[in-house]
């Protein structure tokens, strides 16, 4: 979490360091993830998207009209459902991931009520429950992870565009992880990485 911290302590840092004459806005949001995953060595893999929650809060920095940069904080559930057969009967199996995403994003306004935004982001896996039903086995599993080990987090890019209606903001993101995540930091990694669309609707304060 020493990670976290000093991701913040920089997005207020930033903050400070805005230009006068523009408003910076705090916000909050909540809505729903819809995510899945795919194969990073592109052999085939057959997985189903499922629905999760993300919700948290953003500040919008602005340095000119048109230019400026959004920085979040979300917990953000991701995961996927697969199906199969094994000895001739039927099974499927649920994962979902809990996560700290913090997104950095350039964002271009090209006139009020629409902004476009993009970048990196780091998440931070904190919990993953698996749920399997089979033709003799059925079992929930949950784990949580203590995140000081840099190869349990997860390197981003997500993007998106913001539909503006006064303070209510609108948000509609996809994003992809760039690097593979294990969760219990050996040095082997996984093949699969998260894929998702979000949709959010929040409200902005300025200041």
């Amino acid at each position: 979490m020493k990670k976290l911290a000093l991701i913040i302590a920089v997005m207020l840092s930033i903050t400070y360091g805005a230009t006068a004459q523009n408003k910076v806005a705090f916000g909050m949001k909540a809505g729903a993830n819809y995510s899945n995953v795919y194969d990073s060595e592109g052999e085939d893999f057959n997985a189903d998207p499922k629905f999760g929650l993300a919700t948290g809060v953003f500040l919008s920095i602005p340095f000119t009209p048109f230019l400026g940069i959004q920085p979040e904080i979300l917990f953000s559930q991701k995961g996927f459902r697969a199906t199969g057969t094994m000895l001739g009967s039927s099974y499927d199996m649920e994962r979902t991931t809990n996560y700290i995403d913090v997104p950095l994003l350039v964002a271009v306004k090209p006139i009020e009520s629409i902004t476009f935004l993009a970048g990196p982001q780091f998440s931070f896996l904190m919990k993953q429950r698996d749920k399997f039903n089979g033709p003799t086995t059925n079992y929930a599993q949950e784990e949580e992870f203590d995140n000081d080990n840099l190869r349990k987090n997860t390197l981003c890019f997500t993007g998106g565009v913001d539909v503006n209606i006064d303070h209510t903001v609108i948000s509609l993101r996809t994003g992809w992880d760039l690097s593979n995540n294990n969760g219990n930091g050996t040095s082997s990694t996984p093949r699969y990485k998260n894929v998702w669309l979000q949709a959010t609707i929040g409200y902005r304060f300025y200041n």
